[in-house]
């Protein structure tokens, strides 16, 4: 496999996953959200990550999201280095 058709396919990956994530956004906004329902014990918890090269950047609104974020950067780490050193080899 030639390293552009796996950059396509990881690209073509990364739009269908986007595209997953909206819809489920908007399929939990429409129909598991109670119209009119009071959200009192509901908070909102969210991280990212964003990555400088192989050095990643993290924030987060409270330590269990940071640990997920985290545990992805290393993971993305991984395959960055996979991808980079590791496969250009056996090509």
């Amino acid at each position: 496999m030639k390293i552009i058709t796996l950059g396509f396919i990881l690209v073509l990956a990364g739009v269908l996953l986007l595209i997953i994530g909206t819809l489920s956004m908007a399929y939990h906004a429409i129909y598991k959200s109670g119209a009119g329902e009071g959200h009192e014990g509901t908070a909102v918890r969210g991280g990212g990550v964003i990555m400088i090269g192989p050095i990643p950047i993290i924030f987060g609104t409270d330590v269990g999201a940071l640990k997920v974020v985290m545990i992805l950067a290393l993971l993305l780490m991984i395959v960055a280095v996979i991808l980079l050193f590791v496969l250009p080899l056996r090509v």
